[in-house]
């Protein structure tokens, strides 16, 4: 790093932290923190989601998995594109008729309270697992740009997530994710456009690389890729920071707008990162596939820019990992401790504890990181989206689209079976197909079993 690096680095974080500083000062309540108040336009519910959709794993992680197998890493930004888009059409409207701001909510709501702290502990541990992988991702692009320790850059980025969301809330994820957006539009545009020209363009790289693998979207198996996707798309619909974007908009317009917004932005991303991972394949195979990203921005960009630009991927994870924390946190403290440890706390206790909670939750992640400081950050992000998926995806479309037609023991059995077999599948069925779809399956046999329960004759 150069006096030019941290220039342009600064010029990044100072707007960032300005937009962060800004976003506090509309936080009068918990309601605000949680929701926004309900007052979200486009802008605000795209910023959200994109803010905290598209971090590490869809830049950095997206750039190590392409020097190894090409375009099969556009899953992870394609999946979400494509989430985005079902939340935008089939969703959204029933998200708001529903009034319930979160998704252990809307589960309490429909299966009964037991379902809902159910939902709350499954899901966090999946979120949980998101946010290592912005850790990870941290580590890797921190180390990338200086020769401090990994658990010190694991501990920094941690810090920053902590700032980024603990004063702002989804005012916070959702104004500094539009600016985070645009700089990283612009960021990864010109490294995807650097890379093309370098190499000679795509038919350049078609015809030096093998076909086969890094042309193909499914290059490591289409059970493996075809589940990626599947695991996005599911994973995007039953993230709590992701709903709450939505919920947060002033009406169901604006919350398919952003929604749609997002699915349309996100997935363009993934193949300008992809080109950067394969340029690196062909001409710097040397720097090896974790810092893939970080080291082409050194190298191929102006000091200046290039601080503009890491400052822009270091501010990318740090948001995915604080939205992902305000989701748990949202979710903790309205369907764990506002209904079970104290029912009538007052606004401004239940903002302290939300901000509370985001300090957990990070700290928890912190210790995760410490044995799997050189994992992939796309496995981790896919396994992550996987398991939320498994526990919440059949119930919640149940819930929102089959009302009082499920039996909540049902409920409860489906969502303990999904991620059990998703975990077991991985270690005892045949390798090749994503042990998402064993979790999937089993969760709605059980929600059809529920249905059949409820339709029995009942007996006077």
């Amino acid at each position: 790093m150069t006096p030019e690096h941290y220039i342009g680095a600064a010029i990044v974080l100072l707007i960032i932290t300005a937009t962060g500083l800004y976003s506090g000062r509309r936080i009068t309540g918990a309601k605000d923190f949680s929701t926004g108040g309900k007052k979200g336009g486009v802008g605000i519910v795209a910023g959200t989601i994109t803010g905290t959709l598209v971090g590490g794993a869809s830049t950095i992680g997206t750039a190590q998995l392409a020097v190894v197998k090409g375009f099969s890493a556009w899953w992870f930004t394609l999946g979400a594109g494509l989430g985005c888009l079902v939340l935008a059409f089939v969703f959204t409207r029933p998200l708001h008729q529903a009034g319930v701001s979160t998704l252990s909510g809307i589960f309490a709501a429909q299966y009964g309270k037991r379902a809902g702290l159910i939902s709350t502990v499954l899901m966090s541990l999946g979120n949980i697992l998101t946010i290592v992988a912005q850790i990870l991702s941290g580590v890797a692009l921190v180390t990338s740009m200086t020769n401090i320790d990994p658990v010190i850059a694991a501990v920094a980025t941690t810090i920053l997530m902590l700032a980024y969301v603990v004063f702002g809330g989804v005012w916070g994820t959702g104004l500094v994710g539009i600016v985070k957006l645009l700089l990283l539009g612009a960021a990864v545009l010109l490294c995807g456009g650097i890379a093309l020209v370098e190499g000679g363009g795509p038919v350049a790289m078609y015809e030096q690389l093998p076909h086969q693998d890094y042309f193909n979207l499914v290059a490591r198996g289409a059970g493996v890729d075809l589940g990626a996707g599947l695991s996005l798309i599911v994973g995007v619909l039953t993230t709590q920071t992701y709903l709450q974007a939505v919920i947060s908009a002033r009406g169901v317009k604006e919350g398919v707008r952003g929604a749609l917004l997002s699915g349309l932005v996100i997935p363009p991303v993934g193949v300008m990162c992809i080109f950067v991972g394969m340029y690196v394949k062909l001409h710097h195979p040397e720097w090896g596939i974790l810092s893939a990203l970080p080291a082409f921005v050194f190298a191929y960009l102006p000091p200046l820019v290039a601080g503009m630009i890491l400052a822009t991927l270091l501010v990318t994870l740090v948001g995915t990992g604080a939205g992902i924390a305000l989701g748990i946190s949202s979710m903790f403290c309205r369907d764990i401790y506002q209904a079970y440890i104290n029912k009538d706390c007052g606004d401004a206790t239940l903002l302290t504890v939300s901000r509370l909670g985001i300090v957990v939750v990070l700290g928890i992640s912190l210790l995760m990181t410490a044995g799997s400081m050189g994992a992939m950050i796309l496995d981790c992000s896919f396994i992550a989206m996987g398991l939320r998926g498994a526990v919440a995806f059949a119930p919640l479309c149940c819930a929102l689209f089959f009302p009082g037609r499920i039996h909540r023991c049902f409920v409860e059995i489906g969502m303990f079976a999904g991620p059990l077999c998703v975990v077991l599948g991985n270690f005892l069925m045949p390798k090749g197909i994503d042990p998402l779809f064993y979790g999937i399956l089993a969760s709605l046999i059980a929600m059809l079993a529920g249905f059949l329960f409820n339709r029995r004759p009942q007996t006077p």
